[in-house]
């Protein structure tokens, strides 16, 4: 006997000979008996079989059949991408939950997949849901390097080093913006300068130190002007409050920026200045040379040179297997015109731009084997990603020490003490 799918018909043959025809909502009632809704063997009844003795014959082979039916393969990504998920996103009206809900979009009307998106406000709220195995995967943005060195809001005695692997991460442009009468004509020349921060916002000011320290600069060599809000610091600039911060080019204050008297200057992060990609990387090692030619004040066929960073970052951790990954990000590729035009930024989501290093953290085994697959990692990319693993593991190591030996600690103590060690694992790193 041979079982023949198609999804509008299930056809039974007998030494190559059609026994019957069955109604095209089979593959619909084999789903749910796989999901454990429905028994298999109503749909026995309506079989239009040729002959009473053949009906019996068939009724008698009713093991044989389901275990024939179990094996009958559903439609495209069914079998491998689980019927329902959970991720986890930035707050609704984000830039990362409007992604995260178009790829959920994608994936319900190409798989039948249906997605529950989390949001949460906060890193901690992003990551928590990943940790205890209630969210499959997390759209993050930079608390996932944060958390993979234990560094920051992560520098304390319950939490340190995870190992979280990505997914893909789509690239976004990032410099020091400065107001254009400042005299900011280089990230060097930010020297004593009024350079806008958010206050408990790590993920905004680890950046703009690295940048710094690709003009040579350190904190110390600036002077840092503390913003309550986000927004507030990126409107500082047209208040003449400071002179100059990082951020995105399209963020909306620049916009104003542009359009004031003081005018908007772009300090170029230029690819071929190794010296200053080195001291850059040296400090957050997730970001990559980036021509952004969409930025606010930026005339028409222009360029700007900018270090690009990932967000979201579509995250898991390195326990979830290969193969779940793999089915991940080959229906995150084979679904792509589905939502690439949900927002302005999701093209960028090509896994040739999405899917290769610089990011937060290493690549998942089971995106780098689909990567491979379809020709665009490269032993360069596996370079990266086995360094970065290195330097994860060997930050690991040092906190799991480093915490058995300071536990009585308070916290503050505890936090700063264990960002100097970190400073000290990385710096011993080639």
């Amino acid at each position: 006997m041979h079982l023949k799918y198609g999804y509008n018909s299930l056809a039974f043959f007998l030494e190559d000979k059609p026994a019957c025809q069955i109604s095209a909502e089979l593959p619909q009632k084999i789903l749910l008996h796989r999901i454990g809704l429905e028994t298999p063997w109503g749909w026995l009844r309506g079989l239009d079989l040729c002959t009473r003795e053949r009906k019996m014959k068939y009724f008698n082979m009713r093991t044989t059949l389901g275990a024939l039916a179990a094996c009958v393969a559903l439609p495209a990504f069914a079998q491998d991408l689980p019927q329902t998920m959970v991720w986890t996103s930035y707050d609704v009206g984000s830039a990362g939950y409007a992604e995260a809900s178009a790829i959920a979009d994608a994936f319900g009307k190409e798989f039948g997949t249906r997605v529950r998106i989390q949001p949460s406000g906060s890193g901690i709220g992003r990551l928590q849901p990943l940790l205890q195995g209630r969210a499959d995967y997390a759209f993050l943005a930079t608390e996932a390097f944060f958390l993979g060195e234990g560094a920051y809001d992560f520098a304390k005695p319950d939490w340190g080093p995870h190992q979280l692997r990505a997914v893909a991460g789509r690239p976004a442009g990032i410099t020091l913006i400065a107001a254009g009468d400042a005299g900011i004509a280089t990230v060097a020349d930010a020297k004593g300068k009024r350079i806008a921060f958010v206050a408990g916002n790590p993920s905004v000011n680890v950046k703009c130190e690295a940048i710094l320290a690709f003009g040579g600069l350190t904190l110390d060599d600036v002077e840092v002007v503390m913003f309550p809000t986000y927004s507030a610091a990126m409107s500082s600039m047209t208040r003449n409050e400071a002179d100059a911060t990082c951020t995105t080019p399209t963020t909306s204050q620049l916009y104003e920026l542009a359009e004031s008297p003081r005018g908007i200057q772009y300090a170029p992060l230029e690819a071929d200045n190794k010296e200053g990609w080195d001291k850059l990387l040296k400090v957050l090692p997730i970001m990559s040379p980036s021509d952004e030619d969409v930025a606010a004040g930026l005339a028409e066929g222009e360029i700007a040179k900018m270090a690009a960073y990932r967000y979201p970052v579509i995250t898991t951790t390195d326990e979830k297997s290969a193969d779940d990954v793999y089915a991940f990000i080959k229906a995150l590729d084979e679904t792509y015109d589905l939502y690439k035009d949900g927002t302005a930024a999701m093209s960028r989501w090509s896994l040739d731009k999405s899917g290769r290093p610089a990011i937060d953290i290493p690549f998942h085994e089971g995106a780098v084997r689909y990567l491979r697959e379809i020709g665009v990692w490269t032993d360069e990319d596996e370079a990266w990603n086995q360094n970065r693993m290195a330097r994860m593991d060997a930050l690991t190591a040092a906190w799991e020490e480093f915490h058995s030996a300071n536990s009585g600690m308070s916290e503050e103590e505890y936090s700063e003490a264990w960002m100097k060690r970190r400073g000290e694992v990385i710096a011993s790193l080639k």
